[in-house]
């Protein structure tokens, strides 16, 4: 059992298996039972999952999926169970209180932007509320033809918070973010394919999850470091003007450019074998680990 797949007191996940193979990183939603709903300890144990294979450069690529019929039914209504009475409590300092969770749920999906290798995501059937929030923050996103796509929190009287509306509208056109945004409808694979939401649409679970471990084989064959340069780029690129991101480039390129990948990847072409990249280093945690 490598490190990831476990928590931080040595346990298994209650929400996720993980496995690390051939520098790929499979995280699987393991609730199929409750259609992977996210219940509490959802929200801590997926950012300390990426965090871990991030930090400690366990992987050059993660891919997530679900286990079951369904991929992820959104949050699951546990957690607006319960809570600690704070009628006691100033009205401003519980709004300010509730402002933070809001930005630690978002955390939660922002730990895949973060990360340093690219994330896949592998979707099977309903991709709702917070599957969507989920979804959205992947690098690429592939589905089955029963997959399907909905905000649903219109459906609910709620405000979407946790990462759709910041990220749909880059990557599908902005008139259809806003009509499933305000009227709470489902979006099925193919018009999912149309719009660009996901790249590819498989007959099943099992030629979906095949060819995206293909893919995911492809980007852990190739130099980690080139790859975080591209993942970096694209997403500061989408954030900030041309000109901004061009300067941006031209920093990277000044500090982590060095010759050794490429005289590897050309070498490695001319002797027909697989390119030998070194690992990126861990992210040190404090003095102690420099």
């Amino acid at each position: 059992m490598s490190q990831a797949a476990v928590n931080e007191n040595g346990q298994a996940h209650e929400c996720f298996d993980v496995s690390i193979e051939n520098h790929i990183a499979h995280v699987q939603l393991a609730r199929p039972e409750v259609a992977n709903a996210m219940n509490k300890p959802f929200w801590n144990e997926l950012p300390a999952i990426i965090r871990d294979i991030d930090e400690n450069a366990r992987a050059r690529v993660i891919v997530i999926s679900a286990q079951g019929k369904h991929f992820s039914a959104g949050m699951d209504l546990s957690v607006f169970a319960g809570g600690s009475d704070q009628s006691h409590i100033e009205a401003g300092r519980r709004r300010e209180r509730m402002m933070q969770t809001v930005l630690m749920l978002q955390k939660t999906f922002s730990c895949l932007e973060e990360a340093r290798m690219p994330v896949l995501a592998a979707i099977n059937g309903a991709c709702v509320g917070g599957g969507m929030d989920f979804t959205s923050a992947a690098d690429m996103r592939y589905c089955t033809k029963d997959a399907f796509f909905c905000i649903a929190e219109i459906n609910i009287g709620m405000t979407a918070d946790v990462g759709t509306f910041p990220r749909m509208g880059y990557v599908m056109p902005q008139g259809l973010v806003r009509e499933m945004a305000f009227t709470g409808r489902r979006m099925y694979a193919d018009e999912a394919k149309a719009c660009g939401f996901v790249n590819e649409v498989f007959e099943n679970h099992d030629d979906m999850m095949k060819a995206v471990m293909g893919h995911a084989a492809d980007i852990a064959s190739k130099s980690p470091l080139a790859v975080w340069g591209s993942k970096e780029m694209l997403n500061y690129g989408r954030d900030h003007s041309v000109g901004d991101a061009l300067k941006h480039i031209a920093v990277w390129q000044t500090g982590m450019f060095q010759p050794g990948d490429m005289a590897e990847s050309f070498t490695a072409q001319q002797e027909k074998r697989d390119a030998d990249f070194q690992e990126l280093m861990p992210i040190p945690k404090g003095f102690k680990d420099l």
